[in-house]
């Protein structure tokens, strides 16, 4: 690591402080009236935080299209030039937070691999740091951890674990939840570690600890018997005691497994005897929140459930260590709350009077006295802007993107409509500027499942201002909206989950939104494997598919990672890979214009899909355009300015001028 001892003027200020010099092509109607050097760019701020005593905040950020992410640390009582500008190189910070009001932990990477050799395996390094405010230096933190909990009223100490990977935030190592792991107090100012719990044997790892550093919750997994059971232990405790097991062979116990957001959420801090289960009990189809008594090991009374959503988290105090829950989180126009703290309730509406166009507001770090904070605003007008509150007013620090116009930006409207066997599915609509019916573009979301609220979509404002209107679908499997939304897909990729899909773009016809003779499919990851899908369906109701990272062969995708170990995860797996739509086998059928982009080093579907692909596609006399996107990932991180560059300006000229007949 090294320091940056150049004195700039302060990020903060404007655009030209960060030397963005932006120079677009005129706009058209393929281009918008937002050139696409400003789409895309990186973000340009992409993280704040206060220090605990609400002296300093750490700005993580980007100066130019092509340059390396930094860290700069300013005092809260002088915005105007930074304390310090920090960069890893030749690593480059992308991650950083404060532990105590002297040390920041973070993630550096660095590629040091030309190519993917298999799935999961990544191009980069990572390496955990330190740093010492007051020593002004970097150390490495030997050894692959994450930080566990900050422990609020042990200030030397961290709780951190080891034996887990350093995380990129793309979340690619799918047996981290079941490898074994130790878990130690990491004194601050020392470096030294001393164990709290070794992991192994039948508990491998806890999944929540308390704020005073004792185990509370974890899940075991037992493979031979194809089980997985939910664990707890009162603070003190010297054994785990179980309450919840179920078959991982019964199809049913999927979602409460894929879906990846039930179990212990919490606990109450007035009561160590009782914690915050979010589950789905026998004959509920949406998942709540409730109270469960470790004293019983039973599930207590029902503190609330959505009527068309599931729970799909909690929210606490804003205040660092104050576990007093506030919220439950569940989806809708975007993550809704149900608030329980009319205190917290009424600081968040003021905030939401004071920022402009609010919508998805948060804080994201507070002082320990409550009196500073750095509050969040994200949603279909802003980008991603963060705010400083202290001493009761109201600063703008930044934005992830300064170049776009608020005003550009279109309106989001989430809507619930039929499909043909009569399910109702949620669905977001980006309405373009000018008046419809408008071309169209579905965007499914990758995953299958995952669940996605729309605040910003960049992929969608981009088409919008192009003057398309935006689909998202939430189609059935989507995570977040009951477990038979999830279970209706059973088996059905490339069946009644495309359905989905094409009977929300011929609803927005019947709306009198959408014009029926100007219809397309984009999407990325399985997003993309639907659109390799809409392309080969009989009686097409689109012109043109683009295809991003697509699985484009599922059967070798299934058969690389098959694990059979486990019946019901492995007929999932196989009812997505060699039951149902196959692309590959589908190529004969296409018939409509085709694009397909993909990166070259994408870990999570290996570039293998779209070569593949495009061998069997061109044998079968077709034509259609492969752009490969080169040293690029899977993920939106790992895109650089040069690749979004490309990718947006040929999918934009392709749509206006390739897509079916005179264009989109």
């Amino acid at each position: 690591m090294k320091l940056i001892k150049s004195t700039l003027m302060a990020a903060m200020a404007g655009v030209s402080v960060l030397g963005l010099s932006i120079a677009g092509p005129t706009p058209s109607h393929a281009q918008g009236t937002v050139p696409i050097d400003v789409w895309a760019l990186r973000d340009v701020v992409d993280q704040v935080q206060i220090s605990p005593d609400g002296k300093h905040v750490l700005v993580h950020k980007v100066e130019s299209r092509e340059g390396e992410y930094i860290l700069e640390i300013y005092k809260t009582d002088d915005l105007s030039k930074p304390l310090r500008r920090l960069a890893a190189d030749p690593m480059e910070i992308i991650s950083a937070q404060w532990v105590s009001n002297d040390a920041i932990f973070g993630t550096a990477w660095q590629v040091n691999r030309r190519t993917v050799k298999g799935p999961e395996e990544d191009v980069r390094d990572y390496r955990t740091y330190s740093y010492s405010l007051a020593a002004n230096k970097f150390a490495n933190v030997d050894g692959n951890f994450g930080i566990v909990n900050l422990l609020p009223n042990d200030p030397d100490n961290v709780l951190v674990s080891t034996g887990t990977t350093v995380g990129d935030g793309t979340g690619v190592d799918p047996f981290a939840a079941f490898r074994p792991r130790s878990y130690f107090k990491f004194n601050l100012k020392t470096g030294a570690r001393s164990l709290v719990l070794r992991g192994g044997g039948k508990f491998p790892f806890v999944d929540r600890w308390d704020n005073e550093g004792n185990p509370r919750f974890t899940q075991v997994q037992d493979r031979d018997a194809g089980t997985v059971a939910s664990y707890y232990r009162l603070p003190g405790d010297g054994e785990w005691k179980k309450f919840q097991e179920f078959d991982l062979n019964d199809p049913k116990n999927l979602y409460r497994i894929l879906g990846g957001f039930q179990g212990i959420a919490g606990f109450d801090p007035e009561n160590p005897n009782i914690g915050y289960l979010i589950d789905n009990p026998e004959g509920e189809d949406k998942a709540g929140l409730y109270e469960f008594d470790f004293t019983t090991g039973k599930v207590g009374k029902k503190l609330f459930q959505a009527e068309d959503a599931d729970v799909m988290g909690i929210q606490l105090h804003s205040i660092p260590g104050n576990d007093k829950l506030v919220a439950a989180r569940y989806s809708g126009a975007k993550r809704e709350r149900y608030w329980f703290d009319d205190e917290e309730k009424a600081l968040y509406e003021a905030l939401e009077q004071q920022i402009p166009y609010a919508h998805s507001v948060g804080i994201s770090s507070r002082s320990l006295d409550g009196s500073t904070m750095i509050v969040q605003n994200t949603g279909p007008h802003d980008p991603g802007s963060f705010w400083l509150v202290k001493d009761g007013k109201l600063a703008k620090l930044g934005s992830r993107n300064p170049l776009l116009n608020p005003e550009q930006l279109a309106d989001v409207n989430y809507v619930r409509y039929p499909a043909r066997d009569g399910r109702i599915i949620p669905a977001y609509v980006t309405t373009p500027k000018g008046k419809g019916p408008f071309p169209l573009i579905v965007l499914p979301h990758g995953g299958p499942q995952v669940n996605e609220i729309i605040t910003y979509d960049e992929w969608g404002q981009l088409l919008a201002n192009a003057g398309y209107m935006v689909l998202q679908p939430q189609y059935r499997m989507s995570v977040g909206w009951g477990q038979d939304h999830f279970d209706s897909a059973y088996g059905e990729h490339g069946g009644k989950m495309q359905d989905d899909k094409d009977d929300g773009a011929l609803w927005l016809v019947e709306q009198g939104m959408a014009d029926r003779n100007r219809m397309a499919m984009f999407g990325w990851s399985y997003g993309g494997y639907a659109a390799l899908v809409a392309a080969s369906r009989d009686n097409n109701i689109y012109q043109c598919a683009i295809a991003g990272a697509a699985v484009a062969d599922a059967e070798k995708q299934y058969f690389g990672r098959r694990d059979t170990s486990l019946k019901a995860l492995d007929e999932w797996s196989k009812r997505r890979g060699t039951i149902g739509i196959n692309p590959i086998n589908e190529v004969a059928k296409v018939n409509i214009p085709l694009l397909m982009v993909h990166g070259e080093n994408d870990r999570r579907v290996l570039y293998y899909h779209m070569k593949d692909y495009q061998k069997k596609f061109e044998a079968a006399g077709k034509t259609g355009e492969f752009l490969t996107l080169e040293g690029a990932d899977h993920f939106s991180n790992t895109l650089m300015y040069r690749h979004q560059q490309q990718f947006y300006t040929k999918m934009l000229d392709y749509l206006a001028n390739d897509c079916g007949p005179g264009g989109l």
